[in-house]
C-alpha cells in the first residue's frame, strides 16, 4: 500500500519532534502557574518569559509587545475588536479586504452590527490590493486597516510594508494590522520593516502545536482587552497562560526562521512543478492567484478545473491516499464557492471546482509526480460524468490548459 501524501500544509502541519521535545518539560518539570509567587510558579514564569523573548527576537519587537493567544483566529479577533473598542467614539471606521480570513471578516461584520463603519476593499483577479487603493479608503476617522500578509487560499502576498507607509502618510493615527498566519516561516516578519502596529500568528501552521498563537501589539497602541478575569499578559488577555503552547510557538517560529532558506527552496521547487505541470496535463485548467510565482507563497498552488465539482475530486484523491483541500480549512464544509475566488472574479461554477495544494517539509518530488500521474485521470473521470462537460480532449494528449 502506498504511503499517504499530505498536500494540505496551509490547513495545518505535523508538530516537529524538536518542538515536542521543547514543550515536554512544561508538563513534567515547569508545570506551575506562572502567576504564583512560589518556586514552582516562578520556574514556569521564567520559561514563559524565555518563550516571549524568542518570539520578540524573531519579530524585531520588545517582549512586552508579545501577547500569547489561543491561536490565529483569537489574535485576529483581539486585533480588530481590541483596537475598535478602544477607539470607539473618536474613530469608528475600519478598512479591510474582501479576501481576508473569516476570523477578520466575521469580526468586521460584527463590528459593523455594533455601529462601526467597515470598508471591504475589492481585489484584482490575482487577489491584490494596491497601497494607493488602501490609502484612498482611509479617512480622518479610520481606526484600523487590516490587510492579510499572505492569502491562505491562493497564496497572494500583499505589499504590506508599502501599504503601511501609504496608510500612515494619509492618517498617522490609523493603526495597521496584518494577519500573518500563512506568512510565518515564508516571509519577513520583522515588524519594524513592515511598519505594522499589530500582527497575528498561529503555531500550527509552522510545525508547532494547535491552540496557541501570538498577537504582536505595538507599545502604546490603543487596545481594549477582550478576555477578562485576570491580569495575565500584562492585563491584555486573562487566563492562566499556556506555557507549553508558548514554548511550542517560540520553538517552531525560531526553527522556521533558522531554516527559512532551506524550507523555502524546497517548497518552491515542488510548487513550481505543480504550477507548470498541472495546466499542461489537464485542459480547461485555471491557475488561481498570482501568475508571477515570486508574488505568491512558496508552498501554494491553487487551481480550478472546469466542468467538475471540487468536493468529488477531493474524495477521489483521499481514497487514493492524497490529502488536499479546496481552500480554507475553516470553510471546507460549506457548499458555497470560496469567498476569495468570488472576490477575484471567478464565476461560481468554476470556483466550486477549486483545488489547493500546499506543500511542506516532508513532501518529495516523487510524491508530486505521483499526484501528477493520478490527477489528470481523476479530472477526466469526473468530467465524463458531468452533463455540463463538452468534448474535453483526453488528458493523455497532455493538452495545454488556460490560466
Amino acid at each position: 500500500m502506498n504511503q499517504r501524501i499530505y498536500l494540505d500544509h496551509a490547513a495545518t502541519t505535523p508538530v516537529d519532534p524538536r518542538v515536542v521535545a521543547a514543550m515536554l518539560p512544561c508538563w513534567t518539570e515547569h508545570w506551575g502557574n506562572p502567576s504564583s509567587i512560589y518556586e514552582e510558579g516562578q520556574d514556569a514564569r521564567k520559561t514563559l518569559d524565555m518563550a516571549r523573548r524568542q518570539v520578540a527576537d524573531v519579530l524585531g519587537a520588545d517582549p512586552d509587545e508579545i501577547v500569547f493567544t489561543a491561536g490565529g483566529s483569537e489574535a485576529d479577533n483581539f486585533a480588530l475588536r481590541g483596537v475598535a473598542e478602544a477607539l470607539r467614539g473618536t474613530a469608528n471606521h475600519i478598512v479591510t479586504t474582501a479576501i481576508e480570513h473569516h476570523a477578520v471578516l466575521h469580526a468586521c461584520e460584527r463590528l459593523a452590527q455594533d455601529g462601526f463603519e467597515v470598508t471591504f476593499l475589492p481585489v484584482d483577479g490575482e487577489g491584490f490590493v494596491t497601497p494607493d487603493q488602501v490609502a484612498a479608503a482611509v479617512t480622518e476617522r479610520t481606526a484600523l486597516v487590516s490587510v492579510m500578509y499572505a492569502n491562505n487560499e491562493v497564496g497572494t502576498v500583499e505589499p504590506i510594508a508599502d501599504i503601511t507607509r501609504a496608510v500612515k502618510a494619509k492618517n498617522s493615527r490609523t493603526l495597521v494590522h496584518t494577519d500573518a498566519v500563512q506568512a510565518a516561516g515564508a516571509l519577513d516578519l520583522n515588524v519594524q520593516r513592515l511598519g505594522v502596529d499589530l500582527l497575528s500568528l498561529a503555531a500550527h501552521k509552522i510545525y508547532g502545536p494547535k491552540g496557541t498563537g501570538v498577537l504582536y501589539l505595538r507599545a502604546g497602541a490603543p487596545f481594549r482587552p477582550q478576555l477578562l478575569g485576570g491580569s495575565q499578559e500584562r492585563d491584555r488577555r486573562a487566563g492562566t497562560e499556556n506555557v507549553a503552547g508558548a514554548v511550542g510557538m517560540a520553538t517552531a517560529l525560531r526553527l522556521a526562521t533558522d531554516e527559512f532558506e532551506e524550507r523555502t527552496a524546497h517548497s518552491r521547487a515542488l510548487r513550481d512543478l505543480l504550477l507548470r505541470e498541472v495546466p499542461r496535463r489537464i485542459p480547461y485548467t485555471h491557475v488561481n492567484g498570482p501568475q508571477d510565482p515570486a508574488r505568491r507563497l512558496a508552498n501554494n498552488a491553487s487551481f480550478c478545473f472546469e466542468f467538475i465539482e471540487g468536493e468529488a475530486l477531493l474524495l477521489l484523491l483521499d481514497l487514493n491516499g492524497i490529502a488536499a483541500s479546496s481552500g480554507s480549512a475553516c470553510t471546507s464544509g460549506s457548499l458555497e464557492p470560496s469567498h476569495v475566488l468570488s472576490a477575484m472574479g471567478v464565476p461560481p461554477e468554476i470556483a466550486r471546482s477549486s483545488l489547493r495544494l500546499s506543500v511542506g517539509r516532508s513532501n518529495t518530488q516523487e510524491q508530486i509526480e505521483r499526484l501528477l500521474e493520478l490527477l489528470p485521470a481523476f479530472v477526466e473521470r469526473l468530467r465524463a460524468l458531468s452533463p455540463l462537460s463538452p468534448a474535453v480532449p483526453s488528458t493523455d494528449a497532455l493538452a495545454t490548459g488556460t490560466s
